[in-house]
């Protein structure tokens, strides 16, 4: 853990985050990543547990897969922000520009396109929690 992952673990106890992804060693990898660092990691590998689970307990922030089975990100995100302000970083593996935006567009804090760092996305996820 680094330094100033500790000091923001410390200032945000039991972070409640809800990786929504599809593909599972992807999950597995940013699951791990966010634990290391002190994070409370849920999981849901399509839309409708997605849904289900917000609605279960809303999380703090959402690492929300764009390409889902169910429904797609962008109808995941409308259907969370109705439960609640929640942040979300979109990831997409859409390289696109307009995809991106898109993202940014309906309401996305942060957008990052795969293959990304997972120490790059965990970085960025405190930094829009730290901005929530």
């Amino acid at each position: 853990m680094t330094a100033a992952a500790r000091t923001e673990a410390a200032r945000l106890p039991e972070v409640d985050v809800l990786v929504v992804e599809d593909d599972a060693t992807v999950a597995e990898v940013v699951a791990a990543y966010l634990a290391r660092e002190g994070y409370r990691v849920r999981r849901a590998t399509d839309g409708p547990a997605a849904v289900a689970a917000a609605r279960e307990r809303l999380p703090d922030l959402v690492l929300l897969d764009l390409m889902l089975p169910g429904f797609d990100g962008y109808e995941v995100h409308r259907r969370i922000r109705d439960l609640g302000e929640v942040p979300v970083i979109m990831l997409t593996a859409r390289g696109e520009e307009g995809d991106r935006i898109l993202g940014l567009e309906v309401g996305a804090d942060d957008s990052v396109t795969k293959p990304f760092s997972p120490r790059e996305l965990v970085m960025r996820a405190a930094s829009v929690l730290r901005r929530s």
